[in-house]
């Protein structure tokens, strides 16, 4: 039997319930208001006092009105159907819903329960399977969607039958499982798992280090990720969080894309739903949206489900991880997240952290990147997911309590700059203020120096020099004036400026520049090392400047020409003469 309650308090989003039996931790409750039922999930429990956020505005909510606990935690339907779809942050399918604003107490089926797949086989009968074993296969879009037994089973089950190949429901049962004491379970293709609970259908082995490739040369280049990896973007309004977002869900190496909009602006949701599906996809020259899941929350919405949709965007990330597939996992912005996470700590009068954030956001943050990473399977196949994150600092101050905690977790940090926005530098990644934790691996150094070049990491490290140099030549130029410092603090700044230009600056919008190959950022770091190497003879540092800006226009020339065509080698040709103008012998 099902325990009920009644409501004794109701501070915004958060209702105080007097509870007739036991309930848990994270337990789903709904309140009955009318002929509506509110979603909610307990948050904290004292005596018989449960502690409930809201998933919908409590509006009208009077004390004393009845509560019903579910007996189960804020679940997440898995299964074929799940790509292509705009979910909120409880999984409904927003395209389901009617009318132009989202009503109160509405929730939909994430799935197409009508709908035919057709279903193949990978096991056969008497084989021993356990929970994330893989069972059969269905096409999704055109990815290979794997059935599986599901996450919950524990032990180890015998397949007693299965079905051939054909179309079947996602509710009709593929495969009758016994387990050891003989018992029989029916199997289809959907299941639920807990939000809040890591899926762990994997074995604990040490991985193998991976370079995950962005095409984004301030990322491969100076900071790369690792596949499996975690990072963040902090930066203000306006510093081109949302161009990156796309430039990385187009040109990372991934099989699937999941964006979290937790809580963001409402017209930067819109602008994902209505450029997303317009997106072509490199990798397979269909659509982008085929291979993306969305799941949307905007600031206006109640904070509890802005807390949601994080979860939810992981729990579906880890179910096709468990289907060997590489993964990229994108949340824009993990600052409203934690605003949610300070609102709901406030109205349960908890001891108050730094801006009143609650005392344990790091740990929180930390456990949740952690479910990010590369995983070996049952099977010995293996599936991995990325975690970039993004943080919208008020006012851009990267020292606050978000950023801190997030610096923590996160291996690679992408600093957005203003300044660097402001002057029309794209991306906006301050090179100098950024790093990745990966470089000091010695896996990753070995993978990028057998991977690519013997002298790959040694030429990284010279071009961050150049430029840390190149800032501080720039610094005493703008203190003691133009002709206050030798032709060589000018000869510095504008090697740096060099490197900046084209290595850290891309163009997105462009169909050759918007995405870097290793071979060609390679060829250009080469390039690049050797011409800031150099030794140039100048007579005045006007001379100076006027000589680089043709340098660096000739090297942009080369980035807006295909990789080795006939236009690319023009392009070098016509540099190289131009270097042995000013060439010291």
């Amino acid at each position: 039997m099902k325990t009920t309650g009644k409501i004794t308090g109701i501070i915004a989003n958060l209702v105080i319930v007097e509870t007739a039996g036991n309930v848990a931790q994270n337990e789903i409750c709904y309140i009955k208001h009318g002929d509506q039922q509110l979603m909610s999930e307990v948050i904290k429990i004292m005596g018989t006092k449960a502690y409930i956020q809201v998933f919908e505005s409590t509006r009208g909510l009077k004390v004393g009105t009845e509560v019903e606990f579910m007996g189960h935690m804020l679940e997440v339907t898995l299964g074929p159907g799940i790509l292509s779809k705009n979910f909120d942050g409880l999984q409904n399918d927003l395209n389901k819903m009617k009318g132009i604003f989202l009503r109160r107490g509405e929730y939909t089926h994430p799935l197409e329960v009508d709908k035919e797949y057709n279903f193949k086989p990978t096991a056969k009968k008497d084989d021993k399977v356990q929970a994330g074993d893989w069972l059969g296969e269905v096409t999704e879009n055109w990815i290979p969607h794997k059935i599986m037994v599901p996450f919950k089973f524990k032990g180890q089950f015998t397949i007693k039958s299965i079905v051939g190949k054909g179309k079947h429901k996602i509710e009709d049962t593929i495969s009758v499982l016994v387990d050891d004491d003989g018992k029989e379970h029916k199997v289809n293709m959907i299941q639920k798992w807990p939000v809040k609970i890591p899926i762990k259908a994997y074995k604990n082995k040490p991985r193998p280090f991976k370079i995950l490739e962005t095409g984004i040369r301030v990322f491969d280049t100076l900071n790369p990720m690792a596949e499996g990896g975690t990072g963040f973007i902090p930066g203000p309004f306006g510093s081109g969080k949302t161009v990156l977002q796309h430039n990385l869900s187009k040109n990372a190496e991934a099989d699937l894309v999941i964006i979290a909009a937790c809580g963001e602006r409402a017209n930067e949701v819109v602008e994902i739903f209505t450029e997303f599906p317009e997106l072509d996809d490199p990798r397979s020259g269909r659509k982008l949206m085929e291979r993306t899941t969305i799941i949307a929350n905007t600031s206006n919405m109640p904070v509890a489900a802005r807390e949601a949709s994080v979860y939810t965007a992981m729990t579906i990330a880890e179910y096709y991880r468990a289907m060997g597939l590489k993964v990229l996992l994108l949340a824009d912005s993990t600052s409203r997240w934690a605003q949610a996470l300070r609102e709901m700590s406030n109205r349960m009068e908890e001891l108050p952290g730094p801006d009143g954030y609650p005392m344990d956001l790091p740990a929180i943050i930390s456990n949740f990147y952690s479910r990010a990473g590369y995983v070996f399977l049952n099977n010995g196949k293996s599936g991995s997911i990325t975690f970039i994150g993004t943080v919208s600092p008020a006012g851009g101050n990267l020292k606050e309590p978000v950023t801190e905690s997030t610096k923590k977790a996160a291996r690679c940090f992408y600093a957005l700059s203003q300044q660097r926005a402001d002057s029309k530098r794209y991306p906006a990644i301050d090179s100098l203020e950024s790093y990745s934790k990966y470089l000091e691996y010695p896996e990753i150094v070995e993978y990028l120096n057998e991977n690519i070049d013997s002298k790959w990491t040694d030429n990284v490290l010279y071009a961050k020099d150049t430029l840390l140099r190149g800032k501080e030549a720039y610094e005493q130029i703008n203190i003691l004036g133009d002709d206050g410092v030798p032709i060589d603090y000018h000869l510095r700044h504008w090697k740096a400026e060099l490197v900046d230009f084209v290595i850290l600056q891309q163009d997105a919008f462009d169909k050759t520049d918007a995405s870097t190959s290793y071979e060609r950022q390679k060829y250009m770091l080469e390039k690049i090392t050797e011409t800031c190497k150099m030794d140039f003879e100048f007579d005045n540092f006007e001379e100076v400047g006027n000589y680089f800006k043709k340098v660096i226009n000739q090297f942009k020339q080369m980035n807006y020409s295909e990789f080795d065509s006939d236009k690319f080698k023009k392009n070098e040709k016509e540099l190289d003469k131009l270097i042995m103008e000013k060439k010291v012998e």
